[in-house]
């Protein structure tokens, strides 16, 4: 590591060199101007170990050399040592508020210079050491999260491949859902990393209609009231199907599956819940499936056209769904217009 040493006099600089010499692994580097040595420091903030200044230079003290440079990214922790004379405790003080580390008195001592620089370069480089090694734990945790998130990812596309086999509009309708569930959950406020959490558990809103049977899960026509019966069951049976997990993404699937049914005003299923305390994934994902229901054609519907399926949204809020999900819904109208055209060409 480098030593920068830092005194207006050449002969003080080639005397701190010189006692400098037996330290192993200590480079040294002089400057006489403050500004050269804070260019070369900006410069090199990473393989500085130690840097040492005199107090009194022309054009910038020691003092304001030491706060220039504990201003500098990465130099907050690189031990500074300021040469004075024993008798200046004020400016000492100055010094430590600023950040000097330590102090050589003069006349310098060479063998004194040489402990405490030895001492110091020890401890600067024991913190590097340890930042090398958080920054390797980070990269590794992360490349871990990621593998569990993709094989996460993989497990749920599986388990929607399984439900699509029963209803064949399932995978692209879950596409959409996840989509506009984004986009109401961003215009909400919520944070990136969220959104995308909630994106992929609404892909499994509707997995407990794996659970409904062929007839009345691809009948040409309405329900009868025994079928629709059958049919609102799939809530509670993907609740119960998705429930237990470890798994943020899928204990959040689960809530998604047993409230995205239930309507603002209590009169959904399969709790009957109203407002608040239905939960705020299953208000957001409702709009978003409502939504894409009504815009796509299904065996018994011919599909409505965006802006009947805006209207309605739009009527009903307040009754069917949380009125601010549907404000953030269309606060992002554009994206929604978007998506419908490159997941319809999908």
């Amino acid at each position: 590591m480098l030593a920068l040493i830092l005194d207006d006099s050449e002969m003080n600089n080639l005397l701190l060199m010189q006692a400098l010499k037996p330290v192993p692994d200590c480079e040294t580097v002089d400057f006489t101007c403050p500004l050269k040595a804070l260019d070369f420091l900006r410069a090199n903030v990473d393989r500085i170990g130690i840097a040492i200044t005199d107090f009194d230079m022309p054009g910038m003290t020691g003092l304001e050399f030491i706060a220039a440079a504990r201003a500098v990214e990465g130099f907050a922790h690189v031990p500074i040592v300021m040469v004075t004379s024993l008798d200046q405790q004020s400016l000492r003080r100055q010094a430590l508020g600023l950040g000097a580390t330590d102090f050589l008195g003069k006349p310098c001592d060479p063998f004194e210079i040489r402990a405490r620089v030895t001492n110091l370069m020890k401890i600067s480089q024991a913190y590097r050491q340890e930042q090398d090694r958080n920054a390797w734990l980070a990269r590794e945790v992360a490349a871990a999260v990621s593998v569990i998130e993709a094989r996460e990812r993989e497990i749920i596309a599986l388990l929607m491949r399984a439900a699509e086999h029963r209803d064949t509009d399932t995978g692209n309708h879950v596409a959409r859902v996840a989509a506009y569930a984004g986009i109401i959950a961003k215009n909400l406020g919520f944070d990136p990393a969220y959104c995308n959490l909630l994106s992929l558990a609404s892909t499994m809103h509707d997995v407990g209609k794996i659970g409904v049977p062929d007839a009345i899960l691809l009948k040409q026509g309405p329900l009868a009231p025994d079928e629709r019966s059958e049919m609102e069951r799939h809530a509670e049976r993907g609740r119960k199907i998705l429930e237990g997990s470890t798994s943020d993404v899928v204990r959040l699937a689960a809530e998604i599956a047993a409230s995205h049914h239930e309507r603002w005003d209590g009169t959904g299923y399969p709790n009957r819940l109203a407002g608040g305390a239905i939960p705020l994934p299953g208000r957001i994902v409702a709009v978003a499936d409502v939504f894409d229901a009504l815009v796509s054609e299904r065996p018994y519907k011919k599909a409505w056209s965006l802006d009947a399926a805006r209207a309605f949204l739009t009527d009903n809020a307040g009754q069917h769904f949380d009125p601010r999900c549907v404000a953030a819904f269309l606060a992002g109208w554009s994206e929604v217009e978007r998506h419908c055209r490159q997941l319809a060409a999908a």
